[in-house]
């Protein structure tokens, strides 16, 4: 891999973006100043929808950015992404350089979408208004990306703004190549719906539907709330929302984990997808295929939130059938930003996923001082730690 080149371009500051701004994207002018183009929607993103190998390789979380700061930028989401394959692999290069904090290469360029420190500089974003812009988080480098495009030239020109990231002509090739790949038909983008959570955009909790002293409301700990990107119309289960980024239980039903509003719409959908298992029993069914079982045990209920958050595909899912013992070595290394699974064989083998703040467990002995401590099957837990009883594998869904 190759960061960047540094060129001879405006100098552009630092740009908050935050991630609710809707269809506005940035024009970078020679003088350094900023001006907001409206309307940009999907036409602006380049009017391509999403390919289905787009869909099967990049992870979702990687997908939105693309999309988010294509949209922004009034850039073709694809490109940015082929660019993004090309560097780390969409995050999932193991190279330390693409995901290791103030890890660089041979070369000096660090993060998934490999800058060098000097080029960082002049065109890195903080793309979520936390912070100075860090070149190895996926949301500012993608969006640092998407503002040196369109600094060097995209979209009138993109081979020349490719060129100006990576001065080789091997290089442009290998990144257009990439995008017709990743390029749907229009429209595609928004087409899927199931499972929830995969439909990319800058999407985020309507709360404003819950009326003041409604059931629910924000006086009651959480808003009711109608639509949640990538989740109306695919889920009856309860959708309430709360502010902030870590899912808390709501106090009128211990079954119900309300939504952190600030937190990715990948995140939110697994949230869905766990209230939907609350009432379910402990039991084999759900394998291989855990989409309507009438029963879940502890691996089963990872995969059916990994699916349904469009995080890994049921037929990869149905074919591999994933147990506890395979989570030990999946994903990437860690525990993550928003979900970390606790995987392990001893003493036995068991499974775990926590999302946004709050786990998701079959394992209840002791491990639950919650309104669900006597309840087996997958549900809600509360404990001030994880589990000491196991030595466990910390992992997380790539990106998120």
């Amino acid at each position: 891999m190759k960061g960047p080149t540094l060129v001879a371009l405006a100098v552009v500051a630092p740009l908050a973006v935050a991630l609710g701004l809707g269809a506005a994207s940035l024009a970078v002018t020679s003088g350094g100043s900023r001006a907001l183009v409206g309307g940009v929607g999907e036409e602006g993103a380049g009017g391509y929808g999403v390919s289905a190998q787009a869909r099967a390789e990049i992870p979702p979380e990687y997908l939105r950015l693309y999309l988010q700061a294509a949209a922004h930028y009034g850039l073709d989401w694809a490109v940015l992404a082929g660019i993004g394959k090309v560097e780390c692999d969409h995050g999932q290069d193991p190279d330390p350089s693409c995901t290791q904090q103030g890890a660089v290469n041979s070369a000096g360029a660090g993060g998934p979408m490999q800058f060098l420190a000097s080029t960082w500089a002049q065109y890195g974003v903080d793309a979520e208004g936390d912070g100075p812009p860090d070149r190895w988080n996926p949301a500012d480098a993608i969006c640092g990306a998407a503002n040196y495009l369109r600094a060097s030239g995209a979209p009138a020109n993109y081979r020349e703004a490719i060129y100006a990231y990576n001065h080789a002509w091997w290089y442009v090739a290998e990144v257009e190549r990439w995008a017709a790949i990743y390029r749907g038909p229009p429209g595609a983008a928004q087409a899927t719906r199931s499972p929830v959570g995969t439909d990319p955009g800058w999407g985020r909790v309507d709360s404003e539907s819950a009326g003041a002293g409604a059931p629910g409301s924000v006086g009651q700990m959480g808003s009711e709330v109608s639509e949640v990107s990538g989740i109306a119309g695919a889920s009856t289960a309860p959708v309430e929302a709360i502010p902030g980024e870590r899912a808390v239980l709501s106090p009128q039903n211990g079954h119900v984990a309300l939504l952190p509003e600030d937190a990715p719409p990948t995140v939110q959908a697994m949230v869905v997808a766990g209230n939907e298992l609350q009432d379910l029993p402990y039991g084999p069914t759900g394998h291989p295929d855990p989409a309507g079982a009438t029963s879940e045990d502890c691996s089963s209920t990872v995969n059916f939130v990994l699916y349904r958050a469009g995080v890994r595909p049921l037929a990869e899912i149905v074919r591999d059938n994933p147990l506890a013992q395979d989570y030990v070595d999946w994903g990437a290394p860690g525990p993550g930003r928003w979900v970390t699974i606790y995987a392990t064989t001893t003493p036995t083998d068991h499974v775990f996923i926590v999302i946004a703040g709050l786990r998701l467990d079959t394992s209840h002995n002791g491990t639950d001082v919650g309104p669900n401590r006597d309840e087996d099957g997958p549900r809600w837990r509360v404990l001030d730690h994880i589990p000491e009883w196991a030595h466990w594998s910390v992992r997380h869904p790539p990106g998120l």
